[in-house]
């Protein structure tokens, strides 16, 4: 959903009907609400809330929508205009977060002094370089929040980003920004986290691992273990892939865009026979094993400290 789509069912939850535009009766959660939970009905050009709406209104949509107005209100970004995707208010909110609590620092000064190209953000944080291409109102908003004047023109930057500890032991290159922004517990145990940008690792004909022993953090889809990590593996001979442990999900109820398509492609002679059976296993089963969902430390085979 859009937030066109979100401020049209509050208002409709708020006044029981609204106007009807063409955002909103192309809308797939309208007419879901209209044709399969029949608690939505249309007519002359109008929105109307029948027997049922106010019920699951409140339960699924409310607090979603009250946190994103406040948030939006708060930093100034809600605007008649505005059309961002929920899942551009969760990311800006997300960023928000880290800033507030600290975690970001570090990689935003990194971003700056590196001169970070738009498409290298966009990678970053919502996990396609030309996700930004053309949004000039969340580009807007992404600048406002990381305290950032301006994004670089050029498409590949040839810097990576890391997050260094006192006495490292081990250095882990992530395919995705998340375990960046939670570095305290790899930290305490001597573990330096990478990030070169999926699948823009040029850059790692530069790296230096100064004999450390590295290890590679991925999507466990398709294009994380058969585009990218072949081509890691060809720059960094020595990294080694880490098996996860996160729960998989299916590859639609998602919406992933990476698929299975692994006829005529081998990439044994890199894996452990656990981790080619996992493969098989998602792929027979039409799922990934998404990055940010395994425990870093469980993957290493390090306990944490207790408290």
């Amino acid at each position: 959903m859009n937030w066109i789509e979100l401020r049209a069912l509050n208002n409709l939850y708020t006044n029981g009907e609204i106007k009807l535009n063409n955002t909103l009766a192309k809308s797939g959660e309208i007419n879901y609400l209209i044709n399969s939970l029949r608690i939505l009905d249309r007519s002359h050009n109008k929105l109307f809330t029948l027997n049922g709406f106010t019920d699951i209104y409140e339960k699924e949509y409310l607090e979603r929508y009250t946190s994103y107005e406040d948030f939006l209100l708060e930093n100034g970004l809600l605007k008649p205009q505005l059309r961002f995707e929920e899942n551009d208010i969760k990311i800006l909110m997300n960023i928000q977060t880290w800033k507030n609590e600290g975690i970001l620092e570090e990689l935003r000064k990194q971003i700056i002094a590196s001169d970070e190209s738009l498409r290298g953000v966009s990678l970053m944080f919502f996990k396609n370089e030309k996700y930004l291409d053309n949004k000039s109102s969340l580009i807007d908003a992404l600048k406002q929040i990381l305290e950032i004047e301006h994004f670089a023109n050029e498409k590949d930057q040839q810097y990576i980003y890391k997050l260094e500890c006192h006495n490292p032991k081990a250095i882990v290159l992530c395919e995705n920004l998340d375990f960046l922004t939670k570095p305290d517990k790899p930290r305490q145990h001597g573990i330096e986290l990478w990030y070169a940008g999926g699948k823009n690792i040029g850059k790692l004909d530069y790296a230096d691992t100064r004999s450390l022993p590295i290890y590679y953090s991925c999507d466990w889809d398709f294009d994380g273990l058969f585009i990218i990590y072949p081509l890691v593996k060809d720059k960094i001979p020595e990294i080694r892939l880490l098996t996860p442990n996160g729960a998989p999900r299916g590859i639609e109820e998602t919406g992933h865009n990476s698929k299975w398509t692994i006829k005529d492609r081998n990439i044994d002679y890199l894996l452990t026979h656990t981790q080619r059976d996992i493969i098989k296993r998602l792929a027979q089963n039409n799922q990934w094993i998404i990055e940010e969902s395994n425990n870093l430390l469980k993957m290493l085979n390090i306990t944490p400290n207790t408290p």
